[in-house]
């Protein structure tokens, strides 16, 4: 079986039917499979899915209290540009072309490191990345681990139904996973420890890494803005951690056939090019899906990529020593011969 077909742990309502159809399965299939994954008694494995919502569940009280006690113009400023902008960018920075994709490269492992603390810790690199290799292979098709056909629920809640590594992988599947996370610097577990925590990373440094993060972040922020900012940034990365899980099935037109001629034009999948998270983290998510290790993808004039400026800032000052830039390709294969062949340039 090939190794994409089964690195991720298969939910128990499967991911296609005899005919190979896709499984859409129940609200209460998706609902009980959730809480199955999540139950750490049941199963010491199901840690790190547990782990990840807990990590959402303590940043909620952060934004009740934000807008209990400290809501004004200016905290209300601050939350929407460090969720809506520096979250989301960070996530596409880090989590998507850096984490998956490997689109540049660190000049050494400080800058790396810098990068991956930049903003509030809050998503765990492996549910990400290993997942998103499979979402690349079969976009759209039955195994997606977050595929919109399958309704919102079963996107929203991909991270623990869908995402983590399968707990029965042999040393020589564990290892591949280990190949595609060693460059991420994630300190890999041992076959031996995988086999007794059912993760690439060990508890102990995921949670020490969870607690440094979060513990340096809220003293900055106080040290800048007292409590009152503390509260409301971390609230809003709350805001955020919860809002993200939206993306895919947003980012997959809910499933549906709404891609527009001369904007889109990976026709593979449903993926579709949105102004607003193009805008504010540089996820032009049609682009993406044609050159996927392409450290830019707002590719048009008007496709503000933020993500791309921070990696060509990195690159400028040494911080970044290559990366891979696909502009030039998608304006010869795509963009030009569209201008050149649309109506009324003939």
């Amino acid at each position: 079986m090939p190794f994409l077909d089964h690195v991720l742990q298969m939910p128990t309502y499967g991911w296609k039917d005899s005919n190979g159809n896709l499984v859409k399965p129940s609200t209460k299939q998706i609902l009980s499979e959730f809480f199955n994954r999540l139950n750490i008694v049941k199963d010491q494995r199901n840690w790190l899915p547990f782990f990840s919502w807990l990590k959402v569940a303590c940043l909620v009280p952060f934004f009740f209290i934000f807008l209990a006690n400290h809501l004004s113009w200016w905290t209300l400023v601050a939350a929407f540009v460090y969720s809506m902008v520096i979250m989301g960018t960070h996530g596409t920075i880090w989590h998507h072309r850096f984490a998956t994709h490997g689109a540049f490269k660190f000049r050494n492992s400080f800058w790396r490191f810098f990068t991956q603390n930049l903003t509030i810790n809050v998503i765990p690199e492996e549910i990400y990345v290993i997942s998103h290799h499979v979402h690349h292979a079969k976009s759209d098709q039955p195994g997606d681990p977050y595929n919109a056909q399958a309704g919102f629920l079963y996107c929203f809640l991909a991270d623990v139904n869908h995402q983590p590594i399968a707990k029965d992988l042999t040393e020589n599947s564990y290892n591949r996973v280990k190949l595609l996370m060693r460059h991420t610097g994630v300190t890999a577990n041992t076959y031996a420890q995988y086999q007794k925590w059912g993760s690439y990373v060990h508890p102990i440094h995921a949670i020490s890494s969870w607690v440094l993060n979060w513990s340096f972040w809220y003293l900055a922020f106080y040290l800048i803005g007292g409590h009152a900012l503390a509260c409301c940034l971390f609230g809003a990365a709350g805001f955020w951690a919860i809002g993200v899980r939206t993306f895919n099935y947003e980012g997959h037109a809910k499933g549906k056939d709404k891609q527009r001629e001369g904007i889109d034009f990976n026709e593979k999948d449903k993926s579709i090019n949105q102004l607003w998270p193009g805008i504010v983290a540089g996820e032009w998510h049609n682009n993406h899906h044609l050159y996927p290790k392409s450290a830019r993808s707002g590719f048009k004039p008007h496709q503000i990529d933020l993500a791309w400026c921070y990696i060509k800032v990195m690159h400028k000052i040494g911080a970044i020593s290559s990366y891979r830039d696909d502009k030039k390709r998608f304006d010869e294969q795509y963009r030009n011969p569209y201008l050149k062949n649309k109506p009324g340039n003939k």
